[in-house]
């Protein structure tokens, strides 16, 4: 009897969805799929039903023998699946216009992972991810969760600390500079070892090989970096980076060149732009290709998205739990021992070997000294955050902001908390409760 392998995708309207099914059919000869579950709510009825006809193409396309099912019930989605992939944005493109848009009228940076939007879409995110655990706890408590919902690392970190049910979560950034590199010395991947040290959107690539010779000098030397087509294309110091001895994620940026970015945002934001509205007409520009009826493979255009290989990591991911492959990838998960500054539950971003047992940590073999301190700054802002996600604290909430490197008043963090409360008060209930 053929063993049943069912993914339930939650946000499986995503405009990411069709990679994801790419890979499920690549990798079918050593994954084989039965069932996938493309869940959505409501307001996501539409994107479900043309991202759904298309994955639906796609596979019968292929010719191989794999269900896609689309529904608005998740706990249908659920029952059964061995593989939870979550990929959704609580609030849609709206409420991240609002994360972008109203820390800029208070002189602070804007942005969906970092900052005060970052915190904005972890309340808004956390607790819905809670409760697809608790369903996942009564429905599918054997399986494993791939979360990619941005804030990647504290969503994890949440899991890890109040579910039961077993989370890893990814990031496209690693893949990202791993393709990079491919492309900057012409060799595949698997001849390429990076070592991944700090946390979600806050990395530093300590050691470069290819074929087993270091490149980090070299690369270091030249001043070259990777990036995405997300953040703002500003060059690093070439001295930093020089005397960092490591590569930074391009999320760094918004921390070394703060007033660079920061003032890039205000210009834009001055002329009425912000990302949102722009992955807003990049998504409707990639549904509407969605829509060809003739289309039965995934679109370059999707390319374009920032968060393009995020699929492909989470299959990869996948293929590797259920073969107990060994191999390395980088994944968020729970510290343990591997950085000693900070606490054993919190969630970090490192090299891990993947087996069927799960994701096992490597020793990190260097931490840049410069790093230790931002690092620690940025992961008792998270701490704080969650806590105030879980429990509707205003206090905690505020705290946490107190504790992001990149807020210098309180008082006026402090008058912006208030203004993204009200305004996010529909998806935040656990801040407006009133005491009986």
């Amino acid at each position: 009897m053929t063993h049943r392998l069912k993914i339930a995708v939650i946000g499986g309207g995503s405009s990411y969805t069709p990679e994801l099914i790419e890979g499920f059919i690549r990798n079918y000869p050593s994954f084989p799929v039965t069932e996938i579950v493309l869940a959505d709510i409501e307001q996501g009825k539409q994107k479900l039903s043309i991202v759904g006809q298309l994955a639906q193409r796609m596979i019968e396309k292929s010719g191989l023998p794999i269900t896609v099912r689309l529904t608005l019930d998740r706990r249908s989605a659920l029952e059964g699946a061995s593989y939870v992939l979550t990929q959704l944005r609580v609030g849609l493109l709206e409420a991240r216009g609002w994360d972008e848009s109203i820390p800029l009228r208070y002189g602070y940076l804007g942005q969906e992972t970092t900052g005060a939007g970052g915190m904005m879409k972890a309340l808004r995110t956390i607790p819905v991810l809670l409760a697809i655990c608790k369903d996942m706890e009564e429905l599918c408590p054997d399986a494993w969760l791939l979360n990619f919902t941005n804030p990647a690392g504290m969503v994890t970190e949440a899991i890890l600390k109040h579910s039961r049910i077993r989370s890893i979560g990814l990031c496209n950034s690693p893949i990202a500079a791993y393709k990079w590199l491919s492309g900057l010395y012409g060799v595949p991947i698997d001849r390429i070892a990076c070592e991944f040290v700090g946390l979600n959107h806050l990395h530093w690539i300590s050691r470069i090989e290819v074929d087993g010779v270091s490149k980090l000098d070299e690369i270091l030397g030249g001043g070259e970096a990777y990036s995405a087509s997300n953040v703002p294309q500003f060059a690093w110091n070439e001295r930093l980076i020089r005397s960092l001895g490591a590569i930074p994620s391009y999320y760094l940026k918004y921390f070394y060149l703060h007033r660079e970015m920061l003032a890039e945002q205000q210009e834009a934001h001055g002329k009425g732009e912000n990302r949102a509205e722009t992955v807003k007409r990049l998504e409707e520009e990639l549904f509407e290709v969605y829509r060809d009826p003739e289309l039965s493979h995934k679109p370059k255009q999707l390319e374009q998205r920032g968060g393009a290989y995020y699929s492909e990591a989470a299959v990869h991911l996948m293929n590797s739990l259920h073969n107990d492959a060994g191999d390395i990838q980088t994944l968020n998960v729970a510290n343990g021992d591997t950085l000693p500054f900070l606490p054993a539950d919190a969630c970090i971003e490192a090299n891990c070997k993947v087996t069927a047992a799960g994701p096992v940590v490597q020793p990190v073999t260097t931490v840049p000294a410069a790093a230790v301190g931002l690092i620690q700054a940025v992961k008792t802002y998270e701490r704080l955050a969650i806590e105030a996600a879980v429990t509707g604290s205003r206090d905690t909430a505020l705290l946490a902001l107190a504790s992001h490197p990149l807020i210098d008043s309180v008082n006026r963090a402090e008058q912006m908390l208030d203004e993204l409360l009200i305004q996010n008060r529909a998806y935040l209930p656990q801040f407006f409760q009133t005491t009986p």
